[in-house]
């Protein structure tokens, strides 16, 4: 079987790209050093998709490919698993369903053969769905008790009101026990599809063995998904605040501004911008300001934020009641400056060291590097830019991060929300 081949160097692997028989196309990085595949994928879709009353749906589907498939019931499956040691994952996000795939190579076959089962022939079985509908919602009965849940919930039912993202990705004791099992038919049969279809695979296997070993587990997959559209949208509700009441000594704070997407020219700076701010674990000014030299919190800082139809600029913290006042005073005055003045060229060079320094650690082991690689293809940044985002980075200029400031930090107001007691 003849397959295209289209190499690309880059650090820190060399990755191809390999389109099947059946028009899948695979991002490929070939390394025999450890006798094992890892393969990920993502399905457009997600739990933006949900249909309106029955939030969770996604979430749930991803939970129960693995619960039996074809001859397999649930436990017959996950035995046939576990005695090849092969390592199978499914997961539903905002945006994506998906999944990752690991074996040894000698458990190829029976691996891939596997997730063709638990992709195309899903049991789905009443019993299943009720157990796993069962253990969803005990886990959001136990995180009924959790501030940093509550007020991440409430952030983003107030940021996007209205909108599939404001609504939870796990679903709510509401929504869930609406959801039957022709609605988990449905949705698996919407989204799971080769046609919107993103898959990396690395480790010890040729081209030739990907296209044919792709093409088994996906190749039967109906072609395009039937998928509704996600209206864009803007965060809401800058400049308002929010208290979720909960009776614990330490408020935990949410936080927010207007963001940038992947595809905007000026999201690398604003990525760098975001490491002064922020990103950087100890070096950033929340952390110096906020815990280092007041000791207002043990953990604070903020992240670029993105999905399909929604981009924002977040962060947290959690704080003495007392101090919630303070902190809030502290980190929206650390906006207003870098948003005013811009970072220091110290500060800018430090960002630019890291981010291109530390790149690599994201891409030690095979599975991390497949998963890397098919989120950057699900995000349309293209295969090169493992190869060219170093120097994106260390191209920015102090004038760009003060133009993606003033896009990303707006007028410095944010959306705030705080579950506990705090004195205001």
């Amino acid at each position: 079987m003849s397959v295209a081949v289209t190499p690309v160097t880059a650090p820190p692997a060399k990755v191809g790209r390999v389109i099947t028989p059946a028009g899948i196309e695979v991002w490929h990085v070939e390394s025999h050093v450890v006798p094992l595949v890892a393969l990920s994928f993502v399905f457009e879709g997600g739990a933006a998709q949900d249909p309106a009353g029955k939030a969770g749906l996604a979430q749930l589907t991803a939970r129960l490919l693995d619960e039996g498939a074809g001859p397999y019931a649930s436990t017959a499956f996950h035995e046939r698993l576990a005695d090849h040691a092969i390592e199978m994952a499914f997961n539903a996000g905002p945006d994506s369903l998906g999944g990752s795939l690991k074996t040894l190579t000698r458990h190829a076959d029976e691996a891939f053969d596997l997730l063709r089962l638990a992709l195309s022939e899903p049991r789905f079985e009443e019993a299943d769905i009720e157990r796993v509908r069962a253990q969803t919602m005990a886990g959001l009965r136990y995180q009924m008790k959790d501030p940093g849940v509550a007020a991440s919930k409430r952030f983003f039912a107030e940021a996007f009101p209205g909108h599939a993202y404001g609504t939870p990705t796990s679903g709510t004791l509401d929504t869930l026990p609406t959801i039957g099992r022709d609605d988990v038919v449905a949705l698996h049969r919407a989204q799971a599809a080769r046609g919107r279809l993103k898959v990396a695979i690395v480790g010890a296997i040729g081209a030739d063995e990907v296209a044919r070993r792709v093409d088994h587990a996906f190749g039967a997959l109906p072609a395009e998904p039937t998928l509704a559209p996600v209206a864009p949208v803007r965060l809401s509700g800058i400049g308002d605040r929010h208290v979720v009441e909960f009776d614990v000594p330490q408020s935990v704070i949410r936080f927010a501004t207007d963001g940038l997407p992947w595809s905007d020219p000026d999201f690398i700076p604003a990525y760098v911008l975001n490491h002064v701010l922020g990103g950087g674990a100890f070096t950033s000014r929340l952390f110096q300001e906020v815990r280092e030299k007041r000791g207002l919190a043990y953990s604070v800082g903020s992240s670029l934020a993105n999905f399909r139809c929604a981009s924002m600029t977040w962060g947290f913290t959690a704080t003495k009641n007392e101090r919630v006042a303070e902190a809030l005073s502290v980190i929206s005055g650390e906006i207003d400056r870098l948003r005013e003045e811009g970072p220091s060229a110290d500060e800018l060079d430090k960002a630019k060291a890291y981010l291109t320094g530390s790149y690599a650690l994201g891409f030690d082991t095979s599975t991390k590097i497949a998963n890397q690689l098919v989120q950057i293809a699900f995000n349309d940044l293209g295969i090169d830019y493992v190869a060219r985002r170093n120097a994106l980075v260390s191209a920015v200029t102090a004038e760009d991060v003060r133009r993606a400031g003033a896009r990303m930090l707006g007028d410095g107001r944010l959306l705030t929300v705080i579950a506990g007691k705090p004195e205001l």
